[in-house]
């Protein structure tokens, strides 16, 4: 069944768009990556449950993840994941200031010292984790 067109219901322009529409721009760029990065995100949560998993499971479970982490494939995702993890959380202590409006005194607080405050609770956090794991 086909659409009857008339003069008073003209065929709607449609303008032909390529698939990558979105590589022209800077901004659509770092917004699909940035959507692109959450597929990286519950994949690192994925295997942080096999691990846990394979630790509760007992050393042969354990040893058998460690040979499965240790392919060269895997290491390869799991770099590929740590970029993007870095990237997801760049950007969102970048979109921070937009999300949070802090006033002081009646004023609002800079952008930068709202990123800033993200960054230092960010490296604080990451030195305590290496400090507990390297000792």
């Amino acid at each position: 069944m086909s659409a009857g067109y008339t003069e008073f219901h003209p065929r709607w322009y449609r303008r032909r768009m390529s698939v990558f529409w979105w590589v022209g721009r800077r901004s659509y760029l770092i917004f699909v990556l940035r959507e692109l990065s959450s597929v990286f995100v519950a994949w690192s949560v994925v295997f942080l449950l096999l691990l846990v998993h394979a630790v509760s499971e007992g050393g042969k479970q354990y040893q058998q993840f460690r040979n499965l982490s240790s392919n060269p494939w895997m290491l390869a995702l799991n770099v590929v994941t740590l970029a993007f993890l870095l990237f997801h959380a760049i950007t969102w202590f970048n979109l921070a200031p937009s999300a949070m409006v802090v006033r002081m005194r009646g004023k609002r607080v800079p952008r930068s010292w709202i990123a800033g405050a993200h960054y230092a609770g960010w490296a604080l956090l990451s030195a305590l984790v290496a400090w507990l794991i390297v000792g």
